[in-house]
């Protein structure tokens, strides 16, 4: 099968994060296995999803990581102009829920296997294919966890987001979390007899608004756009009726932080806010999630310094979307982006990858292979 047959069937597995997804595990796992690799499922603590670990070449030396997800966000927008569950060809363009973030990375990887097994490398090139990526990462830490029982200490990680196959060496970190705040429901005429939630939710309003105007003020990276790390307030909702005292609110915010600075810890004056309305008899809770940090690699690292040789690209100092790679960094290794479509076709109707794209991820892997081999 080649890149555009695999894309197809992986793009047919409605992967939607939050839901199981067994029956692309299953595919991709036989696919690999008849190609000569080895694989391991790895169920994580949902129980009805996995993150798939996949080994070609030995697995006690060290080689390289190629890290993708597996699921896509819902398709549920009314523009689509096909069935964004089944890939359709244009020209050059394969339209299709996934296509760019990031099935036609996962598809250009599995397209290699084949003469892999045919030639094998010295060193091992690793697919590690996560869950839920798109609600904050939260399936690759547990793969990563467990990369010391799968494979030997690896050189690096390339984390195929679409990035156009330039090379990105960083990104923003990013924390989210939800809050409730409990009240007392009452007739509106009484508001004496009742605890009014939306109320007392305007001082944990400003707290988050007055963080985010002091981080436009505070410590910036030129790299990024914006330059300085941001936090807003993205979802609330709350109360009955009009004349109905709200008893109930909930809001969900987020974080973004630059390099250097933990995102969780941007959310902790808000924290703080919605705790101290339990002195005001205000039933609370925060949920925190979802956290990954940003990712930095030097200009100078010998991970960016090989994505320009096997790309051509000259790598790029930062993106402002987040991705996987931090929590790679974070374990001690080395992580980098670089994948095949655009970020600003995902996310949206009629969602689409170049068959040239495709190619061009292909033969980077291939490359590197080559490299592997010598």
């Amino acid at each position: 099968m080649n890149a555009i047959e695999i894309l197809e069937r992986l793009v047919s597995f409605p992967s939607v994060v939050g839901t199981p997804n067994g029956a692309i595990v299953k595919w991709i796992k036989n696919y690999s296995e008849a190609h000569g690799a080895t694989t391991r499922v790895l169920p994580g603590p949902e129980g009805d999803r996995a993150n798939l670990f996949i080994t070609i070449g030995p697995r006690d030396v060290s080689g390289y990581i190629l890290s993708g997800h597996m699921d896509v966000v819902p398709a549920l927008e009314p523009d689509w102009t096909s069935d964004p569950f089944t890939l359709k060809a244009s020209g050059e363009s394969l339209f299709g829920r996934g296509t760019s973030d990031m099935k036609g990375f996962l598809a250009a990887a599995l397209a290699v296997l084949p003469g892999l097994a045919a030639a094998p490398p010295k060193r091992p090139i690793h697919l590690a294919f996560s869950y839920d990526e798109e609600a904050g990462c939260r399936g690759v830490p547990h793969m990563i966890d467990r990369l010391p029982e799968l494979c030997a200490e690896p050189l690096g990680a390339i984390i195929g987001e679409p990035s156009g196959m330039h090379p990105i060496r960083a990104h923003k970190g990013k924390a989210a979390a939800r809050i409730e705040i409990r009240g007392r429901v009452g007739h509106s005429s009484r508001p004496d007899q009742g605890q009014n939630a939306i109320h007392a939710f305007a001082c944990v309003l400003l707290a988050a608004v007055r963080t985010a105007g002091a981080l436009q003020r505070s410590r910036l990276d030129r790299n990024f756009e914006p330059p300085y790390s941001s936090l807003q307030v993205g979802t609330i909702a709350g109360g009955q009726a009009v004349n109905i005292i709200p008893d109930f609110v909930t809001a969900d915010i987020e974080a973004r932080a630059i390099a250097g600075v933990a995102p969780t810890d941007l959310l902790e004056p808000v924290r703080v806010a919605v705790k101290g309305l339990e002195q005001q008899g205000f039933g609370t809770r925060w949920e925190l999630l979802s956290a990954y940090p940003a990712l930095s690699l030097p200009a100078d690292a010998p991970l960016a310094h090989l994505l320009g040789e096997l790309t051509g690209n000259k790598p790029l100092a930062a993106v402002s979307y987040g991705t996987e790679a931090g929590l790679y960094q974070q374990a001690g290794i080395d992580a980098i982006i670089c994948g095949p479509g655009d970020i600003a076709r995902a996310h949206r109707p009629d969602e689409f990858i170049r068959t040239d794209e495709l190619a061009a991820c292909q033969r980077m892997i291939e490359r590197l292979a080559e490299t592997l081999r010598n």
